[in-house]
């Protein structure tokens, strides 16, 4: 799952699909077209939000029927299970993300209210959690507790380095700040773990991103870090399951 975080215009975001669906047509994978239609749930007033749920569904819809691509976009409350029956019920794969402020457990009763609702398709999310006031930590430890709810985990290697409120706003209030450095070593560890699917934001000018411009992948690195993230997959034995033998050992 990739793309920018939210829709600039429909000119940039028709721009970033077919980039990215062409690196990813290069590389063998499958790609789920990523943007956001509001970012309702920024920190300060004076934040980016976006087209807005009417105009953003209609430029994903163009996203989609032009590059055949399928989308991926976002809805946000806190555990709130209205909104995941609500969602279930389109019948829609759903990808939830887990709080930065729960444990990996909880997502076994998130992926179960899906289920419950009627809806197999889910996939549960790992995007860091809260390490004091203004970090996130990844721990890889996670990924094995989230196989739990019996359906494909994912790793969001960009959100998960946010640094929220981290970044002092120019005539006041705060942003998310992050570390985008950090990018390769967390999808790195996740891949080498057995995540089923990576989700990264990707812009293809970071620096001038309007939201969350500290975490997301520069667009011309995107092709080398999945090659490599392939690489790794493909010797990794992350989800194979040790069968720990704790009888005594009679070897000489």
């Amino acid at each position: 799952m990739a793309g920018p975080n939210v829709i600039e215009s429909e000119e940039h975001v028709l721009r970033m699909a077919k980039h990215i669906k062409t690196i990813a047509s290069r590389v063998g994978l499958p790609l789920i077209f990523k943007s956001s239609f509001d970012k309702a749930n920024r920190t300060s007033s004076k934040s980016f939000r976006g087209p807005g749920l009417e105009e953003g569904l209609k430029i994903l819809e163009k996203v989609k029927m032009m590059y055949d691509l399928p989308i991926v976009t976002d809805v946000h409350e806190s555990s709130q299970t209205d909104l995941l029956v609500a969602a279930a019920k389109t019948g829609r794969i759903i990808n939830i993300k887990k709080g930065q402020f729960c444990a990996p457990s909880v997502m076994i009763n998130s992926a179960e209210k899906v289920r419950l609702a009627g809806n197999q398709n889910v996939m549960v999310c790992e995007r860091g959690t809260m390490f004091g006031y203004n970090d996130l930590i990844v721990d890889p430890r996670n990924f094995e507790w989230m196989r739990e709810a019996n359906c494909p985990v994912v790793a969001d290697v960009t959100h998960a380095l946010q640094q929220p409120a981290g970044r002092k706003l120019e005539g006041g209030g705060v942003a998310s700040g992050g570390l985008r450095e950090l990018i390769p070593c967390i999808a790195r560890t996740s891949v080498a773990v057995g995540v089923d699917g990576i989700f990264m934001e990707v812009h293809d000018d970071p620096l001038n991103a309007p939201v969350d411009g500290p975490t997301q992948w520069p667009l011309r690195h995107l092709e080398e870090l999945l090659e490599e993230l392939i690489a790794i997959a493909r010797v990794s034995k992350g989800k194979r399951q040790f069968n720990i033998d704790l009888t005594p050992f009679r070897g000489d």
